[in-house]
């Protein structure tokens, strides 16, 4: 009898911790998956492709200049901020806090764009 109780304790016990550990496995899996996100914008034809995304907290963000002429990448407010891209070339920037970032390119004003990160 000793051992029968034993063994049901030891299955309790069991069964009770991972219920416990199963969230945290997910929301392990989901942070990483998440911090993990790339987001591709093509820089082509003076635009930028999509001019809006709307991404998770964590994504990286980026803009490949397929253009045949030089462009940047420069937020509004300062956040971020490119060198100068010739074709082909990329930048990348990896959006840690929720908010709306407009961007534009410095050459050719016209062209902007907008990430809205959540």
């Amino acid at each position: 009898m000793g051992r029968s109780v034993s063994i049901a304790v030891l299955t309790a016990a069991l069964v009770f911790g991972a219920g416990i550990l199963a969230p945290l496995r997910m929301s392990l899996s989901a942070t990483a998956q998440q911090k993990a996100e790339t987001t591709e914008v093509k820089i082509d034809n003076f635009s930028f492709g999509p001019a809006t995304l709307t991404v998770p907290v964590g994504t990286t963000i980026v803009w490949t200049n397929r253009d045949d002429i030089p462009h940047t990448v420069v937020s509004t407010d300062g956040v971020f901020k490119s060198k100068v891209l010739d074709t082909d070339e990329k930048f990348s920037f990896t959006f840690s806090k929720a908010g709306t970032y407009p961007y534009f390119c410095s050459i050719h004003p016209k062209m902007t764009g907008k990430v809205i990160v959540q």
